[in-house]
């Protein structure tokens, strides 16, 4: 079999010699190398393309691993150095400390001298162990030796004890604003229907006609109780008293927080009168 040319188009004249050219299969097969040629190129180039597009991706791919490492290494350096951070915090027990200092030796020697009984004065007599439990002068614990024979030096010892830490002061410090501040158990909803319940109209209020808000101010405890209750906008005398007994009444709230742990927080609250 001969070998076939895809892109020589010699054959198309032998084919139709002595026939129409003008008909359309002619043309066709005469253009059929250009569309081989044409094919070819648009094949290599796609090849082309997917093989870039493949080698690319490759790229990224790596770059990222590497990417992931590196925040891998530098997360788990940080964790590492927190870690020997919280270690080097520990703080050290206190113990008590002795303190030496070299003094001369102060024990001297001294001859006994025998007098008579009527010579001993009632201060140089021999104490018995019940006149030493009988007298306020503190007897030591610490018994230093002389050595004045040898013209040395002794150690003197001082004892100095670690004082304990003061207990700190709990903190009595009034928050005006906290991060997180106090909330009456339920909401502000609860807190009215609260209101709209307990508070009752003084009787001379309402005969006079008295209506309007009075402002209280209260501080809520660590602990969410209620004290320090105070008029800070006054509308009538009845309807004061009124407004503070039902702010000293109400149950224990939520208490605000700073940093995390509970603080004292100044609450400001309007208690709306109304004659209906």
């Amino acid at each position: 079999m001969s070998k076939i040319d895809l892109i020589d188009n010699s054959w198309v004249d032998l084919v139709f010699e002595g026939k129409n050219h003008a008909y359309g299969a002619y043309q066709l097969r005469k253009e059929t190398g250009k569309r081989n040629v044409q094919a070819l190129l648009v094949m290599f180039a796609i090849a082309l393309a997917i093989a870039i597009v493949v080698a690319v991706k490759g790229v990224v791919e790596n770059a990222m691993k590497q990417d992931v490492a590196i925040e891998a290494d530098v997360e788990l350096s940080k964790l590492a150095e927190k870690k020997e951070a919280k270690a080097e915090r520990k703080e050290e027990p206190k113990i008590e400390k002795v303190e030496v200092e070299k003094v001369k030796s102060s024990v001297k020697f001294t001859a006994p001298e025998i007098k008579k009984d009527s010579e001993v004065k009632p201060e140089e007599e021999l104490k018995s162990q019940e006149d030493l439990s009988k007298t306020n002068t503190a007897i030591g614990a610490f018994d230093v030796k002389g050595n004045d024979e040898a013209a040395g030096e002794v150690l003197k010892a001082k004892e100095v004890i670690a004082q304990p830490e003061p207990p700190k002061e709990e903190e009595q410090k009034v928050f005006d604003y906290a991060e997180q501040m106090p909330s009456f158990p339920g909401g502000q909803g609860a807190l009215n229907e609260y209101l709209s319940k307990t508070i009752r109209y003084p009787v001379a209020a309402e005969e006079n006609g008295i209506q309007g808000r009075v402002i209280v101010q209260f501080v809520v405890e660590k602990d969410g109780s209620i004290t320090d209750v105070r008029v800070v906008r006054s509308v009538d005398p009845s309807l004061d008293k009124e407004a503070v007994r039902v702010a000293k009444s109400m149950p224990r709230w939520i208490p605000g927080k700073q940093n995390g742990s509970a603080v004292r927080v100044k609450f400001t609250l309007p208690v709306s009168f109304r004659l209906q």
